[in-house]
């Protein structure tokens, strides 16, 4: 840990040590995630930030315990991270997170993705949350033209993304990639859909709205 992020790695233990503390007994984190904490989670976040340009601003939608936005927020100060989750019980928690960890850079938003108001991100990550068409029809009007959506995704991510093509297309998608983070670092490598939001994306939003 403290190789790959020296300068987080006293934040991120406290921030682990929360996850395996209340995060459990609150329900967010199962028992049997506590001792695989930083391989299956922390780090397996942390590699995110090599897809995200400086200085960028950032949404995680559906971020839960705040994986993988406080880990981002961690790592990469100059990063502006906003923490998205609808669920109030999952909120108080990642307000208390942020405070405790002095996340200066993250703010908590209590929001579904579909009704944030007109925002724009240059980035839009998101971790186990939905079937791919169905997240990028919520993020990619998120996201400002050139911009981009980080999907995490697990072992099948070729087969969901091949019959995700149609529906990417029609939210003004430009171009994707699947990336493999960490092959040489991680026990398990992160497994990445980068997705390019196009023009037609941002007003995807406006359509949306007007339903």
């Amino acid at each position: 840990m403290e190789e790959l992020f020296p300068r987080a790695a006293d934040r991120l233990a406290a921030y682990a040590e929360l996850l395996a503390t209340e995060g459990t007994l609150r329900g967010l984190i199962g028992p049997r995630e506590v001792p695989r904490l930083w391989d299956r989670h922390l780090l397996n976040c942390a590699v995110l930030e090599r897809l995200i340009p400086e200085e960028s601003t950032v949404a995680d939608i559906g971020t839960g315990a705040g994986l993988p936005g406080i880990v981002l927020a961690l790592v990469r100060p100059d990063l502006q991270v906003a923490l998205v989750e609808p669920l109030l019980r999952r909120t108080t928690f990642l307000q208390e997170a942020v405070e405790m960890l002095g996340c200066t850079n993250a703010e908590v938003v209590r929001s579904r993705a579909e009704d944030l108001p007109t925002a724009s991100y240059d980035v839009v990550t998101s971790r186990a949350v939905a079937p791919l068409g169905k997240l990028a029809a919520w993020c990619l009007p998120l996201v400002v033209e050139g911009g981009l959506m980080l999907a995490m995704k697990g072992a099948s991510v070729e087969e969901e993304l091949a019959g995700s093509e149609r529906e990417l297309q029609a939210l003004g998608a430009e171009e994707w990639h699947v990336h493999e983070l960490g092959v040489d670092e991680l026990a398990q490598p992160t497994t990445v859909v980068s997705i390019v939001a196009g023009r037609a994306a941002r007003g995807s939003q406006h359509r949306r709205r007007g339903r």
